[in-house]
């Protein structure tokens, strides 16, 4: 049993979900509720592979005893150590995947990571002043729409909602939207996806240009109703649950610049790292006055926040790269706002924005291309001719 997949979660899932939205419209307290559901279904999920149930519970134990000391200091400078501490068993993790060793492989490492670094450094900034016991800790980690691939919520926001009783009308608003969106996540990703991917699949091997142009295409399509159908799954049992898990996608095809683009393509990811990433790198860079220009700064921060996200998908050269693509493509574009006056004079314009749309449109695509592997594998079959 997989989170989302297979008629087996679905099952108890319906079953969780039902028993979940009576005990919200009787306007019971849900907390203990969802982290039982959480732990039975890690539980099942987790412990199929001891290997990898015993590398989430010392994970778990690891990163609680770094949030333990980052409640305690109170020296800011000792932050960066408890961050690289934080992010070591994800580093060493991707390390060797590579190799196919899959030392530290469990499901969720990478948005645990970041779970943790985010709860760590809004300690250290003061956001958060009461004290995150361990059942919060677990609670808030291993939430079990989101655990697998996200969204990546906050702390503050999850701990403070699942601990008030909602009225009973916004409840039933929130779950009627929370059932929608369960139906139409399962559509995008059963049917809307798996026939992207028989389409994809179908296309076979080829080396010729038209060959991939299609895969970009049907790709992006794949991508994107697999991702966004399971992000939508994981919102709308959070809403059931008597959640607001924030959405993940927002239109994304509809996207008239790139910036446009990170703010509706994998949402929480790229606000993630606008808050606790590039922020924070224009800042330090901007004090320690490593560039004269605010636009060089901006821009470097939009290349190192970009080049991050390509690294956290993985350590094989299409992640990276498309690392770096983006990176180049925000800080082009940082660049093309702040000094082109032509996109002073026409970014009102409808026909500029439909322009710009498809331009953006079709770079993205090419990314995802990128993000695919397929170039490479592409590369290599024409090397061995």
């Amino acid at each position: 049993m997989s989170y989302f997949d297979g008629n087996e979660f679905f099952f108890f899932l319906t079953i969780a979900l039902v028993i979940g939205f009576i005990i919200n419209y009787l306007g019971k307290r849900i907390e203990y509720y969802i982290l039982a559901l959480s732990l039975i279904f890690a539980g099942f999920i987790y412990g199929k592979n001891t290997t990898m149930l015993s590398y989430l519970l010392g994970f778990i134990i690891y990163e609680y005893v770094l949030v333990e000391i980052a409640q305690k200091i109170e020296n800011k400078k000792y932050l960066k150590v408890l961050v690289v501490l934080s992010i070591l068993p994800l580093i060493i993790n991707k390390v060797f995947a590579i190799t196919h060793l899959h030392l530290l492989a469990f499901i969720g490492i990478s948005y645990m990571s970041f779970k943790t670094i985010q709860i760590m450094i809004e300690i250290s900034d003061g956001l958060i002043k009461d004290k995150i016991n361990l059942v919060d800790y677990v609670q808030f980690l291993l939430f079990f729409p989101t655990v697998s691939a996200g969204p990546i919520d906050r702390s503050r926001r999850f701990m403070s909602e699942i601990k008030e009783r909602m009225p009973r009308t916004e409840y039933l608003e929130l779950a009627g939207e929370g059932v929608y969106r369960l139906i139409l996540g399962l559509l995008y990703k059963v049917v809307f996806s798996t026939l992207s991917y028989h389409y994809l699949v179908g296309l076979g091997t080829h080396t010729s240009f038209t060959h991939s142009v299609k895969y970009m295409y049907l790709y992006t399509l794949y991508l994107f109703f697999d991702f966004a159908g399971y992000s939508l799954m994981a919102v709308g049992s959070s809403n059931i649950l008597g959640v607001r898990t924030p959405m993940n996608f927002d239109k994304p095809f509809l996207s008239i610049d790139i910036k446009d683009f990170w703010n509706r393509w994998h949402i929480t990811l790229s606000t993630w790292l606008r808050d606790f990433v590039f922020s924070r790198v224009f800042m330090e860079a901007t004090k320690k006055k490593r560039f004269k220009k605010r636009l060089t700064t901006a821009m470097y921060a939009y290349m190192v926040n970009m080049v991050l996200m390509g690294f956290w998908h993985g350590l094989t050269i299409s992640y990276i790269v498309y690392g770096f693509y983006h990176g180049l493509l925000m800080a082009g574009f940082e660049y093309y706002q702040k000094k082109s006056k032509f996109y002073k004079k026409n970014k009102n314009e409808t026909w500029y924005k439909v322009l710009s749309w498809f331009i953006t449109i079709n770079l993205v695509i090419i990314g995802l291309y990128i993000f695919s592997g397929e170039p490479y594998k592409l590369l290599s079959h024409v090397l061995k001719k």
